[in-house]
């Protein structure tokens, strides 16, 4: 079974997919383009699954998925590319999700990172969030980040992930990764470990817990850039994200401490092009300026948006508005980017303003 599970991720590298799911009862399915498509092969019988996560799984890993249920790792197949693996039981039965992890890190330029977003990363200290559902490209946003760092500067870099993805060679900074499960417990532990061990820079493969999420903020406001995700979409959404994680009588101070710490929110959304060649990622981008930062110290979250809509001189913008130029490009179909819009009413009438403007250009040229 060893050969089949290879025969599968020859598949998924040369369709460049970017998920292969292994399930009882059904083919393997490949993620292409955000879609689902199953390949052209037998449904997978118990003993199929078991014995390709079998191929592929520590014994460490299956004992986690014998006691907890569902494991996570990274797992390198060959030289030809990297995957982000999750085992797990469903009906008693083994399931996997492999995710494809990019063999190249990319730039600003190929993943469409506005360029303003390079000033955050020589920035000396604050708190950098990166946001959005599960499967938006964070992690390769983030990677992005880090390797631009790693080419501009000489900093000590430290990654906490689970697990690691993106391997980064030292150039002019020092990198250091650690895997949460192999080289250390837990994220907030390693966190204040990664104190001790003379940083600069700190990412913080996800904010999962009020714990986490305090360490990761004591970092920023004792003088570390650090990076962080969080599964929010939208810059009010996850300072509220945040600020909801901690008790009532805990949540003005942790809104006092945001206002300080916080340097920016990235959210982002992965959108199938309309001509079938790929995706291509939206962003939302606010900077905390310091009308910002009063409005988080004031519960006044509600009214970043239109303080990111007015910021547009700084860099700022919002995800609808990104949304909205793919489409007018004719890069996103109009429902691809209702789907990923937060106010798709105003969306909408903003489509039709802009589809009326154009018919009158248009009358005047004739």
């Amino acid at each position: 079974m060893g050969v089949e599970i290879n025969r599968l991720l020859d598949v998924v590298i040369r369709e460049n997919a970017s998920d292969l799911h292994v399930a009882v009862g059904r083919p393997p399915v490949i993620r292409l383009h955000g879609d689902l498509r199953p390949l052209n092969l037998p449904p997978l019988t118990a003993d199929d699954t078991v014995a390709m996560m079998k191929s592929i799984t520590s014994e460490r890993h299956q004992q986690e998925l014998a006691e907890r249920g569902g494991a996570d790792f990274g797992f390198a197949y060959s030289e030809a590319a990297r995957f982000r693996v999750s085992i797990f039981r469903e009906r008693s039965h083994v399931g996997m999700v492999l995710r494809q992890i990019p063999s190249r890190l990319l730039t600003f330029e190929q993943i469409g990172l506005p360029p303003v977003v390079k000033d955050l990363c020589l920035r000396p200290r604050g708190l950098v969030l990166v946001t959005g559902p599960t499967g938006s490209g964070k992690t390769t946003t983030l990677a992005t980040m880090l390797d631009f760092i790693n080419n501009e500067t000489g900093r000590h870099i430290i990654t906490v992930e689970d697990p690691i993805e993106y391997y980064h060679q030292h150039k002019k900074s020092l990198v250091t990764q650690r895997e949460v499960g192999n080289d250390v417990p837990n994220f907030e532990e390693a966190i204040w470990r990664a104190l001790r061990m003379d940083p600069d820079v700190i990412l913080v493969g996800e904010m999962r817990n009020i714990e986490t999420i305090s360490a990761a903020i004591t970092a920023a406001e004792t003088g570390h850039l650090v990076f962080a995700t969080l599964h929010t979409t939208g810059a009010a959404a996850t300072v509220d994200r945040i600020i909801d994680a901690f008790p009532v009588n805990a949540q003005n101070q942790i809104r006092a401490q945001l206002s300080v710490t916080l340097e920016a929110v990235i959210s982002q959304a992965l959108c199938a092009k309309i001509d079938g060649t790929g995706r291509v990622a939206a962003f939302e981008i606010m900077f905390c300026t310091p009308a910002v930062a009063n409005l988080i110290r004031e519960a006044k979250t509600f009214r970043i948006p239109s303080f990111i809509q007015t910021g547009a001189n700084q860099g700022m913008i919002l995800l609808d508005d990104f949304l909205f130029n793919l489409w007018a490009q004719k890069l996103i179909s109009f429902n691809e980017m209702l789907q990923h819009c937060q106010d798709p009413e105003a969306v909408q009438t903003k489509v039709r303003e802009f589809t009326e403007e154009l018919k009158r250009q248009q009358g005047k040229r004739k």
